[in-house]
């Protein structure tokens, strides 16, 4: 025992310095409205998958053009030669040549046109899908952080209830013992509770500054953001059965949309591969201008190609790229077939991790209810020397766990509704909160 107070003691001597709080006024303040669009336009993901859909859009155009546009190519070329040689620009022997090249090329007849168009079509759905389910991701992404910000913020007003309750028990402590209604170990107790909540709320100053930090990293800020807390924190109940739920989900889900887009443009690539066994015919026409000298002026040439091509064999080139695009349409197929397969059950267990949590915010409060009063009757008692300090020390610690409770049930509410919403495809409740 007398081992056990000398360490006691020794832990109370040491000084633990409480945190200086950051100020919230000297923060910026961002809302999750703000927060959700700026971060759009800093998060690389979504900046790489936005230009995805422009490469897409691009080649869907070029897939049409080449219906409507043939290809053109101009060149410029001048050599100088170290001998004259006779120039067919000026019918004399110089030692100087510049040529003008013009050359048009359009392809008459080719069935792999009309499968770029079909892939391209395809592959630009698939890009603006996975545009949209990165864009729900980030929209995740940025609720986790911002939800993480208002729950370090009401842990580290637990820690201080805690630190405060801790101190004013101390002083009621120290007048029991001065007037010999208890003994020392209850201040000895006490003041290592006091210890505890100091370090406590070192914690969670720190778990608050780093949350703020990666608040504003989200955003694009280099300091520390403070999240406006909204009206209310808890949304209402789920309005949708689990099949409303699916439905939507195979219906508007980016995944899925995705999936599906990439089984047609693997299809399509199929197409223009075996388009390679029928014949093509190809227009070419041709000016050319010879001189010895900018800007060639001299005698002029023009040709028209009509060019019909069959490849026959080619060492197996064509049969490889008709078997791989095969293989990669079988692929894409197997992953849209799983991924719908997946969907009842992603739907399933987001619906009821949202319902779960959903009922756990009303569990919680009514256990928080329950550890108030408890820990008002246990002060009481303690205060008129029915029980000891070690119940109401355990009265206090189901207060604070119930207190963290309650916070952590409200974060985890919105983190499952943002995780449904994300899986589903589309907003599910009206008025969102933060928006």
């Amino acid at each position: 025992m007398i081992a056990l107070g000398a360490a006691l003691l020794l832990q109370v001597a040491v000084p633990v310095p409480v945190p200086a709080r950051i100020a919230g006024p000297d923060l910026p303040k961002v809302t999750l409205a703000e927060a959700l669009q700026r971060a759009v336009g800093v998060d690389p993901d979504f900046i790489r998958t936005a230009g995805q859909v422009d490469v897409a859009e691009w080649g869907r155009r070029a897939a049409i053009l080449a219906f409507i546009v043939p290809a053109l190519n101009v060149s410029l070329d001048a050599t100088k030669f170290s001998d004259p040689f006779f120039n067919i620009g000026i019918g004399a022997p110089t030692t100087s040549a510049v040529n003008f090249r013009a050359t048009a090329a359009y392809e008459l007849l080719s069935l792999r046109k009309f499968a770029d168009v079909s892939r391209t079509r395809a592959e630009l759905d698939a890009a603006a899908a996975t545009m949209e389910q990165q864009r729900l991701q980030l929209a995740f992404d940025v609720e986790t952080d911002f939800y993480d910000v208002l729950a370090t913020q009401a842990l580290l007003r637990v820690a201080e209830n805690r630190f405060q309750r801790a101190e004013e028990q101390m002083q009621v402590a120290r007048a029991r013992v001065l007037s010999g209604a208890t003994v020392q170990t209850d201040s000895l107790q006490l003041e290592l509770e006091i210890t505890q909540a100091r370090i406590e709320l070192l914690r969670r100053e720190a778990a608050r500054q780093v949350a703020q930090l990666q608040l504003g990293r989200r955003i694009g800020e280099e300091t520390p953001v403070e999240a406006v807390r909204p009206d209310s924190l808890v949304p209402p109940p789920l309005a949708y059965d689990d099949e409303t739920l699916v439905r939507f989900a195979l219906e508007q889900g980016p995944q899925y949309r995705a999936a599906r887009a990439n089984e047609r443009a693997a299809q399509s690539f199929l197409t223009g591969q075996k388009s390679t066994y029928l014949p093509s015919v190809n227009l070419t026409g041709a000016y050319t201008r010879f001189d010895d000298q900018f800007f060639p002026s001299g005698r002029s040439i023009g040709s028209v190609t009509l060019t019909v091509s069959y490849p026959l064999w080619n060492l197996g080139q064509r049969e490889i790229a008709v078997t791989q695009a095969r293989v990669d349409r079988d692929v894409s197929r197997a992953i849209r077939a799983d991924l719908e397969r997946a969907a009842r059950r992603d739907v399933v267990q987001a619906a009821m991790a949202y319902r779960i949590s959903y009922e756990a915010v009303s569990l919680t409060q009514v256990a928080l209810g329950a550890a108030q009063e408890t820990f008002r009757v246990q002060d009481l008692r303690y205060r008129s020397g029915a029980n000891t300090i070690l119940d109401l020390l355990e009265a206090q610690f189901q207060l604070t766990n119930a207190e963290a409770q309650v916070v952590q049930a409200l974060y985890a509410l919105n983190l499952s509704r943002a995780g449904l919403e994300a899986v589903v495809g589309r907003q599910l409740f009206s008025g969102r909160i933060g928006e």
